[in-house]
């Protein structure tokens, strides 16, 4: 029972402390993608831009006019970047394929850390791995500029790499929080709640990453950010811990009715998993499919996310102000179209209308197909930059059906391994995050619309053979080997046991002396 100084601290809450976790993990989310997101809108203004007059080797007849009005005034991008630098800006001197490199370097160290980071969450709880991981990004999102006056390209990659490295774990050690703290009935609505945030991110990022360069230099971009960050992990050490049995102050009846009514605490020494099985987890074909499926989703993901704000101001030439504004609105059409999507889903398997097999195969459909078609119409619409937006923020809504298709099976198919298996699948799935921009920046080396379009074919090409693959193979019920002890070995199972737990296993011997 609580009483003295924790007794007063839980009464300053007019909210359950469940509900203070989730509004701080959406803030995580959010926090991460700023981070994560902001290079993209900011390097378009890191490097100087060269225009290609008639009669160079690499003038484009085609190009867009530019957008860029200051002062009721047209001006020219070139002579915008050249007046900006008398106000002191640093400026380089990067190509394409090198920008492509520098943005696709924060999913190397992404990829590597994610399933030990999800492991670790698992093992020890979410609160400290994935507060000391956001950490990390936020600081070295807040050297940034130092970092790359004094080392350049080379310094910004090695950073990006660690920017990575510490928001690998983000959402595997979410998942091992909400395991705890979400109640069935409840869960829902607390991953709309904390899910959103990658949405929240995605469109802060954008929009007040525009802003401020319109009114101010890069640098500050990178101050904001990382200062954000910085200033949640203090709030965040404070108030949020792993699970509610070890919250300070967490109320009597609110932690009474959460060991009741959240499985992964009821008689939780009873539930404790036997080791990962990953001879059977390797050789799962529905889980390989999954990852397929990942894998062109984070491509088509992001290439909307890393290269649109190049796309905005290289060829649609925007302004970075009207940039950040126009980057920004698919995601806020993508975080409605995501609740609207999960309803119908959710009324759909409800009614009986399909199967949860079903439902994930149609939504992981429409969010594949449904943007790669719309992103090449985009590409088509030539310089009509009011048909070309309205296309990619089509391809944004529709996008919004992956949060209803794929996103949520592996907590069909593996319940009990599910942050294993997430981390497995994003980790993989994330190697898209380091191919597809460094192969935009190859395939538009001057950046021009016929250049990018064929980089938009490649992405749809991507985004239709995954999804193929997906809808041959995906399932959309628990594996065997998710519990083995329920659904026994299938037939043909030629590769041995599965590992128990050390309990089990002496129990088991015990059986057989007592039987001898």
């Amino acid at each position: 029972m609580l009483t003295g100084w924790r007794l007063a601290l839980s009464k300053l809450f007019i909210i359950p402390q469940r509900y203070v976790m989730a509004i701080m993990a959406l803030l995580a989310i959010a926090n991460a993608y700023t981070m994560r997101v902001c290079l993209n809108l900011a390097i378009t203004q890191m490097v100087r831009k060269k225009e290609a007059a008639i009669g160079d080797a690499h003038y484009d007849p085609n190009a867009c006019p530019s957008q860029n009005v200051v002062a009721n005034t047209t001006m020219r991008l070139s002579e915008y970047l050249l007046r900006a630098a008398d106000d002191g800006t640093t400026y380089f001197e990067w190509s394409e394929a090198t920008q492509g490199l520098i943005l696709s370097s924060f999913y190397y160290g992404y990829v590597i850390t994610h399933l030990p980071g999800g492991m670790l969450a698992e093992k020890f709880g979410g609160k400290w791995v994935l507060g000391l991981g956001l950490l990390s990004t936020a600081v070295c999102t807040f050297i940034t500029p130092y970092a790359v006056k004094t080392g350049g390209a080379t310094a910004l990659f090695i950073l990006r790499v660690v920017e990575g490295l510490g928001e690998g774990p983000t959402m595997p050690a979410l998942m091992a929080m909400v395991s705890k703290w979400a109640p069935k009935t409840e869960r829902a609505r607390m991953g709309a709640i904390i899910f959103g945030g990658a949405q929240i991110g995605n469109i802060g990022g954008s929009y007040f990453s525009g802003l401020i360069m319109h009114n101010g230099s890069w640098e500050n971009v990178f101050y904001l950010f990382g200062g954000f960050g910085l200033i949640w992990f203090v709030i965040w050490i404070f108030i949020c811990y792993s699970t509610p049995n070890t919250h300070p102050f967490i109320s009597d009846s609110e932690k009474k009715f959460l060991n009741e009514n959240v499985d992964a605490l009821i008689h939780s020494e009873k539930q404790k998993l036997d080791p990962v099985p990953w001879k059977a987890l390797l050789r799962s074909v529905p889980l390989w499919s999954l990852i397929i499926a990942a894998i062109g989703h984070d491509w088509g993901y992001f290439t909307m996310v890393t290269d649109l704000p190049k796309y905005m101001t290289d060829v649609l030439k925007f302004n970075i102000k009207s940039a950040g504004i126009l980057s920004a609105a698919p995601y806020v059409a993508m975080w409605i179209a995501s609740f609207f999507f999960g309803l119908i889903c959710d009324f759909c398997v409800k009614r009986g209308y399909h199967s949860i097999q079903n439902a994930r195969k149609i939504y992981t459909t429409i969010a594949a197909t449904g943007p790669g078609i719309c992103i090449i119409l985009a590409s088509y619409s030539g310089c009509d930059t009011t048909l070309a937006v309205f296309w990619f923020i089509a391809a944004m809504t529709l996008m919004g059906a992956y949060y209803s298709g794929m996103k949520i099976n592996a907590l069909d198919i593996t319940p009990n391994y599910a942050g294993t298996t997430t981390a497995l699948v994003n980790g993989i799935a994330a190697i898209s995050g380091i191919v597809s921009p460094y192969l935009i920046g190859l395939l538009t080396p001057q950046s021009t619309l016929k250049q990018w379009r064929v980089a938009f074919w490649v992405c749809l090409g991507v985004l239709v053979i995954t999804n193929a693959i997906y809808l041959m193979f995906a399932k959309g019920e628990q594996l065997w080997w998710d519990d083995v002890k329920k659904h026994g070995y299938p037939e043909g199972w030629k590769h041995g046991p599965l590992p128990l737990r050390s309990q089990d296993t002496e129990a088991k011997k015990e059986e057989n002396t007592e039987k001898k």
